[in-house]
């Protein structure tokens, strides 16, 4: 069966990853991340993509994003590996490709997971054991939510601005929330998600966005259909 395309939906929230082929590592110093970083800046910029949440780990990224077409976030990702994967095979006088496929996008519901996705996004270096305190790795959008740094990256969500009528109170109810660690369903409910690429919402979210999209946005179910109880239909008295 033909893969369906990318769902990609303008104004609709996309949590997205990508990794580095072989899950061989993409950024090697902080040279390499602040080249990223400037590529990342300038193509969101480009395709009108607001970018609310990102991490770059060793050997792949995540990036929390709205794009405000439907064609800007494929358009934003392009850019990005034309423009950071010669300039990493140059430096490491390497050739082919730097990525792992296409990177994985999904479509999530903001109003139950936005946050949510959120913090998983940020809290990958600790899960990951890179770090023992979130404020000990720079390369995420961490530190700008809590309110140690203004990062140009980072367009805030309306739902980061509800967390408080001031930044003080945004950044210290962000800190709080980013203290309770994920239970480990919420992990393996996003980190399946993002692997599979199909949309992350209730089911009146889908189908919304099936509706959108004119097309289906959820696995078909295994197996073939059910025929119907022949028996139970002849045993059934007629219509008066």
């Amino acid at each position: 069966m033909a893969r369906l395309p990318r769902l990609a939906l303008s104004n609709q929230q996309h949590h997205i990853l990508q990794r580095g082929n072989d899950n061989r590592v993409i950024f090697l110093d902080a040279e390499d991340v602040s080249i990223f970083r400037n590529v990342l800046l300038a193509a969101s910029k480009k395709f009108e993509v607001a970018i609310h949440a990102y991490v770059f780990m060793p050997n792949h990224f995540h990036l929390l994003v709205t794009p405000k077409t439907n064609d800007g976030l494929g358009k934003m990702m392009q850019w990005i590996g034309r423009h950071y994967v010669p300039y990493f095979n140059r430096r490491y006088q390497r050739s082919g490709t730097l990525w792992q496929g296409r990177y994985k996008s999904l479509v999530i519901d903001s109003a139950h997971y936005f946050m949510l996705c959120a913090r998983y996004i940020e809290s990958n270096p600790v899960r990951a054991g890179l770090v023992g305190v979130l404020g000990d790795f720079p390369d995420s959008s961490y530190l700008h939510h809590i309110g140690a740094l203004v990062d140009p990256l980072i367009s805030d969500h309306p739902l980061y601005w509800n967390l408080g009528n001031t930044p003080f109170q945004r950044e210290a109810v962000y800190r709080d929330l980013m203290e309770q660690a994920l239970t480990s369903k919420e992990v393996a409910e996003l980190t399946d998600a993002s692997l599979k690429g199909w949309p992350l919402g209730s089911a009146q979210f889908k189908a919304q966005l099936e509706k959108e999209a004119s097309r289906r946005v959820a696995p078909l179910k295994r197996g073939r259909p059910r025929l119907p109880d022949k028996s139970a239909a002849q045993s059934k008295p007629a219509a008066s």
